[in-house]
């Protein structure tokens, strides 16, 4: 251990000593592993913001979504969803939302409104990443309000006349007898010019009755392992067709990674840079490296005259290299992490993302560990042709 701090304390004092022809080369290797870390880390933030747009679309890896549409073509949507809940309870899904699709006539301050409205539990939130503009997502509070609670898109909200949320603003579903519903958040629209749309709990769409015109047929999502995925979707297809006849139902994954991972390439593509980056980098060095062996031949003499052995002399040029691109390396990971948690980088790479992935702990780890890769493979070379020098011939430089 003792030679080990005095070759460490030995190098960084040669470091000091030759800096200024170290300099560049360390300036280099600095700028090459920030490009190596920001490249990597950028690559792995632009993977998790595609990986959460795609899970806001399809669910998270892996959902699985069972449909009925029966084959005499009428739909009885009670024993639809009786028999999707019924999947639910069977097969022990701990995550699962219905999903159905139906429109609600809603008071507006310039008249009544059907408005497309999404039947969802709870769950749905969670497993559809949801991103809400304003106010909260459904809670177990808001399942036992005394009036329903919804959740709008923007064009609901400022059709509304923008209410505040903090005031727990009402809204009525016209029926026989009128319902006050409570909106409880906001959605930012789907598209533009997005119509006004509303999501409502499963559970006080049935309480209150609010049953209209199914725009779709009932769905029932349900987030599992993806070990587990395939095979599940096989015994509850069978399942429902047992019950509902052949071809009637469908089970099939639909989230983003039903046929393997579709940002693979991206991932391949970012280390395929990286690598490039690293390769300039490591031949910069090298050169710099070879260039300074040459201008101290004359000190590796002396230092041999006086009983420097060659391992002694070999550890000490290749550890020189190791300190001096480690050193680069610290810089050059803290350069990236500047870049990288720049809120305009953030914006530009992961806009529109609920939840930002912190700076890649993997791609710290690969800079520096790059960079002590690079300082030994450069100084493996010089110290070989310095453990080589005659002394004789060394003194004679």
């Amino acid at each position: 251990m003792t030679g080990l701090i005095a070759a460490l304390v030995e190098a960084w004092a040669e470091l000091r000593i030759h800096k200024t022809r170290v300099l560049l080369a360390l300036i280099g290797v600095a700028l090459s592993v920030a490009a190596l870390t920001t490249v990597v880390g950028l690559g792995n933030m632009s993977r998790a913001a595609m990986v959460q747009t795609q899970e806001q679309q399809g669910g998270r890896a892996a959902t699985v979504t069972a449909e009925v549409f029966p084959a005499s073509g009428e739909m009885d949507v009670p024993q639809v969803r009786e028999a999707l809940e019924g999947l639910v309870e069977r097969y022990g899904v701990e995550h699962s939302s219905l999903r159905y699709q139906t429109s609600v006539p809603f008071q507006f301050p310039d008249g009544v409104s059907t408005t497309e409205t999404m039947v969802v539990d709870r769950g749905y939130g969670t497993m559809r990443r949801v991103d809400l503009s304003l106010g909260h997502w459904f809670t177990p509070t808001d399942e036992q309000r005394l009036a329903p609670a919804i959740i709008v898109n923007e064009a609901f909200h400022q059709r509304l006349g923008l209410p505040d949320l903090q005031q727990n603003p009402a809204v009525q579903i016209v029926r026989e007898r009128p319902i006050t519903a409570t909106v409880v958040g906001v959605v930012p629209n789907q598209w533009p010019e997005a119509p006004p749309q509303a999501m409502l709990l499963a559970a006080h769409y049935d309480a209150w009755a609010l049953g209209g015109e199914a725009l779709m047929p009932p769905a029932m999502e349900m987030w599992v392992p993806e070990e587990i995925a395939e095979p599940l979707a096989a015994a509850m297809s069978s399942d429902l067709a047992a019950q509902f006849g052949p071809g009637s139902a469908q089970v099939f994954r639909s989230d983003y990674a039903a046929f393997g991972d579709p940002f693979e390439s991206i991932q391949l593509a970012v280390g395929g840079i990286a690598g490039l980056v690293l390769l300039l980098g490591a031949v910069g060095l090298l050169n710099i490296s070879m260039v300074t062996v040459r201008y101290r031949v004359r000190e590796v003499g002396i230092r041999r005259s006086f009983g420097a052995t060659g391992g002694r002399i070999f550890f000490g040029v290749m550890l020189e290299s190791v300190v001096a691109t480690f050193v680069a390396g610290v810089i050059g990971v803290m350069l990236a992490v500047a870049v990288v948690k720049s809120p305009w980088v953030q914006e530009l790479i992961a806009a529109g993302v609920s939840e930002l992935p912190p700076f890649p702990l993997e791609a710290a780890l690969i800079g520096l560990g790059a960079a002590t890769l690079v300082g030994a493979l450069a100084g493996l070379i010089p110290a070989v042709v310095a453990v080589r020098v005659k002394v004789i011939d060394a003194i004679r430089y």
